[in-house]
């Protein structure tokens, strides 16, 4: 589904069809085993599921480059067995695939040393044409002059109640920040489905706004097109 003319929803993903740009959000590796040492049960999580959803996204897109757009380790204090062992395994699978971005997000103070290793440098944001990519946890002023921003660190999700029953989903949100369309991807994190835009306090100085007449994308076994928080 298009998002904007140009721009597609696929998956998690974002795929941008002229530079053929596949954006991915907020993996967080390395929160399985955060969760697991802070004693919290948490569901059956594999480094292996997050590979073959990407191979999904990236055989139906075969994109020229993929851009991570922050927050890839999950840990802020730290570098954790799991974040060392899988962000290497990701960064090799990826770079087989296409050319690679990683984007500096909040989570991600003490992340160089890993992707260093790998010949990556992080950055704090990436153009593309009339589009900037960041992280979304702070406004970086000398990076908007464009026309789109494409931002991660939220999480947005919505949930859905069938009388007694309610799921939390995924979500893509499209708005407006100042002059600008302002569109905000969900997380690739498996573990945590996200924050509800609905009613939960937004964090990133982008969304520090009324979101009524934000529109709502969500990921399902299909892309649907949810309309308007407001009438959510």
């Amino acid at each position: 589904m298009e998002i904007l003319k140009g721009i597609k929803i696929i998956d998690l993903g974002l795929f941008i069809k002229k530079t053929k740009s596949l954006i991915i959000g907020d993996m967080h590796i390395g929160s399985g085993e955060a969760f697991e040492e802070s004693g919290l049960l948490i569901p059956v999580y594999s480094f292996k599921d997050i590979i073959e959803r990407l191979t999904k996204i990236i055989d139906k897109t075969k994109p020229k480059e993929i851009i991570l757009c922050g927050d890839l380790k999950h840990e802020f204090g730290r570098i954790s067995n799991q974040e060392w062992r899988e962000i290497l395994q990701l960064i090799d699978y990826l770079k087989e695939k296409a050319d690679l971005v990683v984007i500096k997000g909040n989570h991600d103070a003490i992340l160089e040393p890993v992707v260093k290793k790998r010949g990556i440098k992080l950055v704090d944001f990436y153009k593309i044409d009339d589009i900037t990519l960041l992280h979304g946890d702070k406004v970086i002023l000398n990076a908007l002059d464009c026309k789109i921003i494409i931002m991660g660190h939220e999480h947005p999700a919505v949930t859905i109640k069938d009388g007694v029953k309610k799921e939390k989903y995924k979500c893509f949100l499209k708005g407006k920040w100042n002059d600008k369309i302002l569109i905000v991807l969900p997380s690739f994190n498996l573990l945590n489905e996200g924050s509800d835009v609905t009613g939960e306090k937004m964090l990133s100085p982008f969304l520090n706004q009324d979101l009524g007449n934000f529109e709502v994308y969500v990921v399902g076994e299909k892309i649907y097109d949810f309309g308007k928080v407001k009438n959510l």
